[in-house]
């Protein structure tokens, strides 16, 4: 009996300290020809440890409560010193509360991801220390997607977390890194980089947007399942924060990011709503994101 007793404390103690993230890691290789096809399963493993084992925080996180998230690496190059020319496409979903649903949180793509790797490289994460540019990236996409979805369950509850990967872009940019390799980390050489990204979720002027995810996600999603109506009024309610953070910085990448999770639901959400929703929604959708117009049109079909 004691013995069953410390086992279940055991198995107690292991949920309640499980790590933070539940990565899938995808790695795409199709457009590589010549080159050692193990070299690619052994990345896709070592990333995949290195996510799934890594405590990120000091949260205590039941098994059940680990952030479902896919890296997905498409590699275009690979040259005979090591160096990965790659797409990154990031994505992370939460649940919403007493139903099955998962709501997209992030669907972003890095497509300035070039890093040195060589087969069983380790890869090893230092909150004060650069130790190599394919950790970093990683490093850094798990706090933003930690954040991401920290700010769904409490206003500004990701900022901690987008402080480690502010830390973690200023670590980049003082290190030793070739062109390829800095591109996605230098400070104001596009809107798009990670530079950019964290910048912009760090800045005062985007408040109201960040509040809005907690709005959308917590407000809003979360009590649908008792008020549909409600829970869509809610979201509605506020929606034309996006289209004021998209007027205070033009094309800023973080909101078009929004949209880019968020376009499908909002069609599906908001086709069954109120002709006063149905209009607000629509043209805030059209004002931040007017590429998809024949997306948003069907929030307004019969």
């Amino acid at each position: 009996m004691r013995k069953r007793i410390i086992y279940s404390l055991l198995l107690l103690a292991s949920a309640l300290s499980a790590q933070e993230l539940n990565c899938n890691v995808i790695i795409n290789h199709d457009q590589v020809q010549g080159t050692n096809t193990q070299i690619f399963t052994t990345l896709e493993q070592s990333i995949k440890e290195f996510v799934n084992n890594q405590r990120w925080t000091d949260m205590t996180v039941a098994e059940r409560e680990r952030i479902d998230c896919t890296l997905m690496f498409i590699i275009s190059q690979v040259t005979v010193d090591g160096l990965f020319t790659a797409e990154l496409q990031v994505q992370c979903r939460r649940p919403v509360y007493h139903t099955n649903y998962q709501s997209t949180v992030v669907n972003l793509k890095d497509n300035n991801c070039s890093f040195h790797y060589q087969e069983f490289d380790r890869l090893e994460y230092q909150p004060a220390q650069f130790t190599s540019n394919l950790a970093a990236i990683i490093a850094y996409y798990c706090y933003y997607i930690i954040g991401m979805d920290a700010d769904t369950y409490a206003r500004m509850g990701g900022t901690p977390y987008f402080q480690q990967c502010e830390n973690i872009v200023l670590l980049a940019q003082s290190a030793s890194l070739d062109e390829a390799e800095m591109t996605g980390w230098k400070a104001f050489s596009n809107n798009k980089n990670r530079y950019a990204i964290v910048n912009q979720l760090l800045d005062q002027a985007f408040q109201p947007f960040r509040e809005y995810i907690y709005t959308y996600h917590r407000l809003g999603l979360d009590i649908m399942s008792d008020n549909v109506a409600n829970g869509r009024a809610r979201i509605a309610q506020d929606i034309n924060i996006l289209r004021e953070a998209n007027r205070a910085r033009p094309a800023t990448y973080v909101v078009y990011s929004f949209m880019d999770a968020k376009n499908d639901e909002l069609v599906q959400l908001f086709s069954k709503g109120t002709d006063e929703e149905k209009k607000k929604v629509y043209d805030v959708c059209m004002a931040v994101d007017p590429t998809r117009q024949d997306q948003y049109d069907k929030i307004n079909q019969k």
